[in-house]
C-alpha cells in the first residue's frame, strides 16, 4: 500500500523475454516493441481468470442494487411509502446527485488508496445501503438511503475501468471492460428473475414483499465484497499469483504503450489530473457517454414500468419476467461489439455503428402503440445501448498516457455518464404515460446526437494525427527535462490519437 500511495514501482528494469528496458524507445510507438506472443497469451488468460470474475460479480450486484428500485416499484414500494406525483423520479435523482459529486474524487481515491482495498470497501458500503433500503418507511428515509447508495457506488464503474487499465493493453481493454459491463444488461435480466423468485416467498425474517428484494440482494452484495478483499490485487508487481517473469512481462506490456514514460504507476499531481480532464477526446467521449446513459439508465429504471404499460393485464411476476429477454440479447451484443473492437483495435467506428438500431427502436416506440411492436423495440435498444460503456471507457483510456491522467479521465467520463443517468430519471414522467412520447423522443434525440458527435470526433482525430505527423518532435522537446516531457501526456508531439 505504501508503494501505491507514493506511485512507486517495483520494476527493477530487468528485461522480459530477452528484451531490455533500455531498448524501449521513449516515444509514442513503443507498442512496436516485440514481446513473446505466446507468453503474452498465457499471461492474458491468467489475468482473465484472476481479475475479471471478481470485478464482474461486484458490478453485477452494484447495478442490481441500483436498479432494483424499479422492480420494487411495481411490487408496491410506491404505495407503501406513500409516493405521489414525481416522488419516484425524485428518489432516482437523489441517487445520481451523490453519484455525480463523488465520481472523480472516488477514482482519485482509488489510485491513492489502491484498488485492491478501495473497490471491495465501497462494495461493502453499497451492499449495506441496499439492506438499509429494506427498512425505510417514508420518502425522506428512502431519499437518505439512496443518497448514501450513490456515494458508495460512484467509484465502482470508473474504478474497475482504471484498475483493469493497469493490466491490459489498450486493444485488449475494451473486451475486458465488456466482460464486467455486460453485467448491466445481465443485471436487468437476472434482477428481474431474482425479484420474481424473491416475491414468491412469504417473508424473510421480518421482511415481506418488495422489502425482501432489497434485503436479500444487499446481503449477497456484502458477501461478495468480503470475498473480494482477498481476491483483488492492486497491480502486477504485487500479484502473488503471478511468477516473477509474468510480473515483469505484465509491467513491460503496459509500459510499452506509454509515450515518454519510465514508470507505469506515476506520482499523482494536479497537472496530470487536469491534463486527463481537458483531453479533447476524453471530453468528446464523455459527452457521448452522457447521451448514451440517458437511454441506458432510463431503460434500467423504467423497463418494468414500460412492460406493465404494454401488458397491463399480466400478473406482476409475469411483467417482471417480460423484462428479462431484451437484457439477454443486450448481453450478447455487449460482448460481441467490444470483441470486434479488440480484434481491429478500433473503438470510435464501433461507437458510430452502435447507433442505428437504437434510433430504429425509439422510432418504433414513437411510431406505434402496438404492444408486440413496442416490445420488439426493446430488443433493438438493448442490442446496442450497453456496449457503449466499455467502448467509451476504453477509448478514454487509450487516448491518455499517464496513470494519473487516466484516473481523472475515466472518472470524468463516468461522471458525465451519470449526468445522463440523472437526466434519465426525469425522462419518463407520470403524465407522459402510458406511451411516453416525451421520454422516447428525448432518447431518440440523444442517440442521433451520439451519431453526429462520434462521427465528427473521428474526422477530427484523423485530421489532427495528420497535423501531428508534420511536427518536428526533436525541436519541440529540445531543452525540456525528462519530467517536463512526461508531463506533456497527450500534448507530446509523438502522441497519436487512437481511433
Amino acid at each position: 500500500m505504501a508503494d501505491e500511495k507514493r506511485g512507486a514501482s517495483s520494476d527493477d528494469g530487468k528485461g522480459v523475454a530477452g528484451h531490455t528496458e533500455s531498448a524501449v524507445p521513449e516515444q509514442f510507438d513503443q507498442s512496436s516493441v516485440q514481446l513473446d506472443p505466446r507468453a503474452e497469451a498465457k499471461l492474458r488468460n491468467k489475468l482473465d481468470m484472476f481479475l475479471v470474475p471478481t470485478v464482474s460479480l461486484l458490478y453485477l450486484f452494484c447495478f442490481i442494487d441500483r436498479a432494483n428500485i424499479g422492480n420494487a416499484k411495481i411490487a408496491g414500494l410506491d404505495k407503501d411509502l406513500g409516493l405521489e406525483g414525481y416522488d419516484y423520479n425524485a428518489l432516482l435523482s437523489i441517487f445520481y446527485i451523490s453519484y455525480i459529486v463523488f465520481e472523480i474524487p472516488s477514482n482519485i481515491a482509488c489510485k491513492w488508496l489502491g484498488p485492491g482495498w478501495f473497490l471491495p470497501a465501497i462494495s461493502l458500503g453499497f451492499g449495506i445501503a441496499s439492506v438499509a433500503m429494506a427498512f425505510v418507511h417514508n420518502f425522506s428515509q428512502a431519499a437518505g438511503v439512496r443518497f448514501v447508495l450513490g456515494m458508495f457506488e460512484a467509484g465502482l464503474m470508473p474504478g474497475i475501468a482504471y484498475y483493469l487499465s493497469r493490466w491490459y493493453r489498450r486493444s485488449e481493454l475494451t473486451f475486458r471492460l465488456s466482460l464486467y459491463i455486460v453485467m448491466a444488461p445481465m443485471a436487468g435480466a437476472f434482477g428481474g428473475l431474482l425479484a420474481s423468485a424473491i416475491l414468491t416467498l412469504d417473508h424473510v425474517g421480518s421482511l415481506t414483499g418488495w422489502r425482501m428484494i432489497f434485503g436479500i440482494e444487499g446481503i449477497i452484495t456484502i458477501g461478495l465484497s468480503l470475498i473480494s478483499f482477498g481476491t483483488l490485487t492492486d497491480r502486477p508487481e504485487t500479484a502473488r499469483w503471478l511468477t516473477p517473469e509474468e510480473r515483469e512481462l505484465a509491467t513491460a506490456r503496459i509500459k510499452s504503450e506509454r509515450v515518454a514514460t519510465t514508470e507505469v504507476l506515476d506520482k499523482m499531481d494536479w497537472k496530470k489530473l487536469i491534463s486527463g480532464v481537458l483531453n479533447p477526446v476524453v471530453l468528446s467521449t464523455s459527452l457521448l457517454f452522457l447521451l448514451n446513459n440517458i437511454t441506458v439508465q432510463g431503460l434500467a429504471f423504467f423497463a418494468p414500468t414500460i412492460v406493465r404499460a404494454i401488458y397491463p393485464d399480466k400478473s406482476t411476476v409475469t411483467q417482471q419476467l417480460f423484462t428479462v429477454p431484451p437484457y439477454v440479447v443486450g448481453g450478447f451484443f455487449t460482448l460481441l461489439l467490444p470483441l470486434i473492437s479488440w480484434r481491429i483495435d478500433r473503438r470510435q467506428i464501433i461507437l458510430i455503428a452502435s447507433t442505428p438500431l437504437i434510433i430504429i427502436g425509439y422510432s418504433m416506440f414513437l411510431g406505434t402503440t402496438n404492444p408486440n411492436a413496442r416490445y420488439a423495440a426493446t430488443f433493438l435498444l438493448s442490442s446496442s445501448l450497453f456496449s457503449v460503456g466499455p467502448l467509451a471507457n476504453s477509448q478514454v483510456s487509450a487516448n491518455v498516457v499517464s496513470d494519473t491522467a487516466r484516473s481523472s479521465a475515466i472518472g470524468l467520463n463516468v461522471m458525465m455518464g451519470n449526468v445522463g443517468g440523472l437526466i434519465s430519471t426525469w425522462s419518463y414522467l407520470p403524465f407522459d404515460g402510458p406511451n411516453y412520447p416525451i421520454g422516447n423522443g428525448l432518447n431518440l434525440a440523444a442517440c442521433c446526437t451520439v451519431l453526429l458527435v462520434a462521427s465528427a470526433t473521428l474526422l477530427w482525430m484523423n485530421r489532427d494525427n495528420r497535423v501531428r505527423g508534420g511536427r518536428n518532435a526533436e525541436e519541440e522537446l529540445a531543452g525540456m527535462s525528462r519530467q517536463e516531457v512526461q508531463d506533456l501526456d497527450w500534448k507530446h508531439p509523438e502522441f497519436r490519437w487512437k481511433p
